[in-house]
């Protein structure tokens, strides 16, 4: 697509921050909270729009405007990401109004100041990398980069409930977000507008009015607004078609030693000895992760948690199945189902089956109907039968991005 570009060209040297607004409050999407906190195919709407941003080479740090009262929100759908990440910054308060909140969280990248910044709305987690990439190629030699489609549909104009005539759609575009911006100039149009009482729909506005050329780059279809209950169905139904299932199994198993417990599952069981192994020796929990890690075709747990590193002596599994997890949530992935089997004599399995089921449910952040737990014995066959040890198989169900999918 043509762009209008600007004849000052714009530096390309410095930080590129993405801010996205996330300070709404409404709920007309459903879900019984804020649109941008309600899962979208598993996955809650902000935490997909953060991780575009965060897996994006071009894009240095990220940082969300949110309402003051939503902080628990927050933290629960980006906790993991935060720790896991440098480039996702703590959360800002926002305003009662979006150019009020672009506005604070322009502030509060002031005192250390990016060279370029995008400003995107949270309720479009669908955005392609691609758009990203358009937008910041277009700030090479533009004051701001705007991503828009063509409007295809006849528009009227309706003066009264009898009359009305058709607008020419031929000049008229859907904006979309990011909108790139140099970060200087935007900050000073938001600090002119506050102090004049000018308010506007969207952010390339304030620089149209500060007398910026705004350069027009290609959008995409599925960086949709969502809005109502219907744009969220639609929404998942698009990620759902885009999905692709993968399997994958695990199986471990660890020797009995003395001692008074087992840890299965992250469920401490009483019992006349000990699992015996390099950290709690959960078998369960392992043959899970290297299920997990079989359908990401990433490797194994030993690859990831080395039994040679002393960091992972005595260190409680649920770390590894947490990392786990979180690769799958990198990939724009989401769990659909895990399935556990125990093989041993002793302990008995089924009174604390339960508790399993919660657990991994808990850590892998999927609801306990996902997850089944059984247990067998070996007939007193083999090491098992002889009571020497416990092992554990495992099958992951994933449903996962193409890696090969292209925005066009």
């Amino acid at each position: 697509m043509a762009a209008s570009m600007s004849t000052t060209p714009g530096s390309s040297a410095g930080k590129t921050v993405a801010l996205i607004v996330a300070a709404g409050r409404g709920e007309r999407a459903g879900g019984g909270m804020p649109k941008q906190y309600r899962p979208l195919a598993g996955v809650p709407m902000l935490r997909r729009a953060v991780r575009t941003f965060l897996g994006h080479p071009r894009i240095d740090a990220v940082r969300v405007v949110i309402a003051p009262e939503h902080h628990a929100l927050y933290h629960a759908a980006l906790d993991d990401l935060a720790s896991g990440s440098q480039s996702l910054g703590p959360a800002i308060d926002g305003g009662a109004e979006r150019q009020e909140s672009v506005r604070r969280g322009l502030e509060a990248l002031a005192d250390d100041p990016p060279s370029r910044v995008l400003i995107h709305d949270a309720a479009r987690p669908l955005l392609p990398a691609a758009v990203i990439d358009r937008v910041l190629d277009a700030l090479q030699v533009a004051a701001a980069a705007l991503p828009v489609l063509p409007v295809v549909d006849t528009l009227k104009r309706a003066t009264d409930t009898a009359a009305m005539t058709t607008v020419d759609r031929g000049n008229l575009w859907r904006a979309q977000t990011p909108q790139g911006f140099h970060f200087a100039p935007l900050l000073a149009a938001h600090r002119r507008a506050a102090a004049e009482g000018v308010e506007v729909t969207d952010d390339t506005a304030l620089m149209e009015r500060s007398g910026a050329v705004v350069a027009r780059v290609a959008g995409s279809e599925n960086a949709m607004k969502i809005t109502t209950t219907e744009d969220h169905h639609r929404a998942e139904a698009l990620l759902n078609a885009s999905l692709e299932v993968r399997v994958g199994t695990g199986f471990d198993v660890h020797r009995l030693g003395p001692g008074s417990s087992v840890i299965l599952a992250g469920v401490v069981i009483p019992h006349d000895g000990s699992l015996i192994g390099h950290s709690d020796a959960d078998v369960a929990l392992h043959a899970l992760v290297d299920a997990i890690l079989g359908a990401l075709a990433d490797g194994d747990i030993g690859a990831h948690f080395p039994p040679s590193d002393p960091q992972w002596r005595g260190a409680a599994s649920d770390r590894f199945l947490a990392d786990a997890v979180r690769r799958v949530a990198a990939r724009g992935g989401v769990i659909r189902h895990l399935d556990l089997t125990l093989l041993c004599e002793r302990p008995r399995i089924g009174p604390h089956r339960d508790a399993m089921r919660a657990r991994i449910a808990a850590i892998c952040g999927v609801p306990v109907s996902r997850v089944s737990v059984k247990a067998t014995t070996t007939e007193r066959l083999g090491f098992i039968g002889r009571g020497e040890g416990i092992a554990a198989q495992a099958v992951a169900t994933l449903a996962l991005p193409p890696e090969d999918e292209v925005d066009g």
